[in-house]
C-alpha cells in the first residue's frame, strides 16, 4: 500500500496532519519531499512510469488533495 500524507516536524518527531489507518507498532518506510506539490508530482510521475501504472500520477495526487479538503 502506498499513501502520501502531509506531516509536521515538531520536537524531533514527524506528526501526521490527519489520522492514519495503521496498527500499533507497524513499521513503515518514509520518503521525505521538501519541495512543493508540483515537484512531488514530477517525482511520482518518474516512479509511476517505471512501475507502469495506468493512472496519471498528477491526477492521482490532485485527487488525494481534493479528498483532504
Amino acid at each position: 500500500m502506498k499513501e502520501i500524507i502531509e506531516v509536521v516536524y515538531e520536537n524531533g518527531v514527524l506528526k501526521p496532519l490527519k489520522p492514519l489507518k495503521l496498527k500499533e507498532g507497524q513499521k513503515l518506510r518514509v520518503r521525505i519531499y521538501l519541495g512543493d506539490f508540483l515537484e512531488l508530482a514530477r517525482e511520482m510521475r518518474k516512479e509511476v512510469t517505471k512501475e507502469r501504472f495506468k493512472e496519471d500520477p498528477t491526477d492521482y495526487l490532485l485527487h488525494l488533495r481534493e479528498e483532504e479538503t
